[in-house]
C-alpha cells in the first residue's frame, strides 16, 4: 500500500474511532446525568448538563464525517472538547459525569493524536487530581468513594492508551483488507486482459494474419499471375469484412454479461434479446447460483454461441436454457427441438471442425478455459442438447 492510501486509512479509522468515543461517552454521561436529575435537588443544573451533552455530541458526530481533517489537524476539535470538559465540571460540580466525560476526552485525544497526546493526558490527570482534592476536603463525600475518586484520573489515561492501541489494531486490519481488495482487483484486471487477449487471438488475430499473408503475396502476383492477384485481393477484402464482423461479435459478446446483475437475470436477458431478434421461443430456468466473474462470462458466451448455432442451423422453434447446481459445481444445458445431426464419436474436436461445427468447437474450448467440460447429444430429427459442467462452488 502506498503512503497516500495508508494515510487515508489512518484518517478513516481515526474518524470512526472518534465518533465511537463521542457516542459512548454521551451514553454513559447521559445515564449519570439523568440519575443526578432524579436524585438531586438542583434539577436545573442537571437538565442543563443533559442539554450540553446532547448538543455537543450531536455536533461532534455530525462534524467529523463532513470535515475529516479535524482528526488530522485536531487542535480545534480538542480545544472545543477541553472547553466542554470545564463546562461539564462546572455543571456536575465534580460528580461522576465529569470523570466519565474527562475519560472520554482522553480517549478522543488518543484517537486524534496517538501517543502524542501524553502532555494533554498529563494536564487532564492533574486537573482530575485537583478536583479529587477539592471533593475530598468536603466532609460530605463518603470515605468509600475516596478510592474511586483517586483512581478516576489515572483511569482516564488508561482510556486514552486503550484508544491508541485500538486505533493501531484497526488501522492494521483495515490496511490488510485494502491490500487484499487491491490484489483482487489487480488479479481481476490481469484475468480480464488475458481473456481479451485470448478472444482477440482466437478471432480477429487469425483473420488479420491471413490478410497479411495475402497482402504480402499480392504485389508479386499483379504482373505475373493476374488471376491469382485477383483472388488474393478478394481474400483481403473478405478478410477485412470478416475481421470487422468478428470484432463486432467480440464487443457484443463482452456486453452479454453484466457482473452487476445476478446470473439468472443475465441469462434471461440474453434469451429474451435473442428471441426478440429471431422470433424463436427461448426460456431460461436458472438456479440461484453466482459463479465467479470469469466463469459466468464464459458460460454466458457459450449460451450466446449456442443460440447463434440454433438460429443458423437447427431450424428449431423452441430453446430451453437451464442452470442447476450439482455438488460443488454447476451444470448448464441448452436444448433445442431442431433438426439435430450425427455427433462424431465422443464429439472429437477435429471431427466436429471437419464437419463444419466450428461453433461447438469454440464452445468446448471456452468450457476448458474455466476447467469445465462440454458434451453434445444429438440425433437427426430429435434436436440437440449441449451440456456444460463446471466445478465452481
Amino acid at each position: 500500500m502506498d503512503a497516500l492510501s495508508q494515510h487515508r486509512v489512518q484518517q478513516i479509522v481515526a474518524v470512526a474511532l472518534s465518533r465511537t468515543v463521542l457516542l459512548t461517552r454521551a451514553v454513559v454521561c447521559l445515564t449519570t446525568a439523568i440519575v443526578g436529575l432524579l436524585v438531586q435537588t438542583d434539577g436545573i443544573r442537571s437538565a442543563a448538563l443533559i442539554v450540553v451533552l446532547l448538543i455537543s455530541t450531536a455536533a461532534g458526530v455530525a462534524a467529523l464525517p463532513r470535515w475529516p481533517t479535524l482528526v488530522r489537524s485536531p487542535v480545534p476539535l480538542l480545544t472545543a472538547d477541553a472547553v466542554l470538559v470545564m463546562v461539564v465540571l462546572a455543571l456536575s460540580k465534580g460528580g461522576m459525569t465529569y470523570f466519565v466525560f474527562a475519560a472520554g476526552a482522553a480517549a478522543l485525544a488518543g484517537a486524534a493524536l496517538g501517543f502524542a497526546a501524553i502532555p494533554l493526558w498529563t494536564a487532564q490527570t492533574v486537573q482530575g487530581l485537583v478536583v479529587c482534592a477539592v471533593l475530598l476536603d468536603n466532609e460530605e463525600v463518603p470515605a468509600a468513594l475516596a478510592g474511586f475518586l483517586l483512581a478516576a484520573p489515572p483511569a482516564a489515561v488508561l482510556a486514552g492508551i486503550g484508544t491508541v492501541l485500538a486505533k493501531r489494531v484497526l488501522t492494521r486490519q483495515m490496511s490488510q483488507t485494502v491490500e487484499l481488495i487491491t490484489d483482487a482487483q489487480r488479479s481481476a484486471a490481469a484475468a480480464e486482459r488475458a481473456r481479451l487477449a485470448r478472444e482477440l487471438h482466437d478471432s480477429v488475430a487469425k483473420t488479420l494474419r491471413a490478410m497479411s499473408l495475402a497482402a504480402v503475396a499480392l504485389p508479386g502476383s499483379l504482373r505475373r499471375q493476374p488471376a491469382l492477384a485477383e483472388q488474393l485481393a478478394d481474400v483481403i477484402s473478405q478478410g477485412a469484412t470478416a475481421a470487422s464482423q468478428e470484432a463486432r461479435q467480440l464487443i457484443e459478446g463482452m456486453r452479454l454479461d453484466a457482473p452487476e446483475e445476478d446470473f439468472a437475470t443475465t441469462l434471461r436477458r440474453v434469451c429474451a434479446l435473442w428471441s426478440a431478434e429471431t422470433g424463436i421461443s427461448a426460456t431460461a430456468t436458472v438456479a440461484p447460483v453466482e459463479p465467479p466473474v470469469a466463469v459466468r462470462y464464459e458460460l454466458t458466451r457459450i449460451v450466446g454461441e449456442a443460440l447463434v448455432n440454433v438460429h443458423r442451423h437447427a431450424a428449431a422453434t423452441r430453446v430451453g436454457v437451464t442452470v442447476t447446481e450439482r455438488g460443488r459445481g454447476v451444470i448448464l444445458t441448452v436444448r433445442d427441438n431442431g433438426r439435430g445431426f450425427d455427433v462424431p464419436y465422443e464429439a472429437d474436436l477435429a471431427a466436429l471442425q471437419h464437419r463444419g461445427h466450428a461453433g461447438i468447437v469454440g464452445m468446448m474450448e471456452r468450457a476448458r478455459t474455466i476447467g469445465g467440460t462440454l458434451t453434445v447429444e444429438s440425433e437427426p430429427g430429435l434436436g440437440t442438447l449441449i451440456r456444460v459442467r463446471v466445478p465452481v462452488l
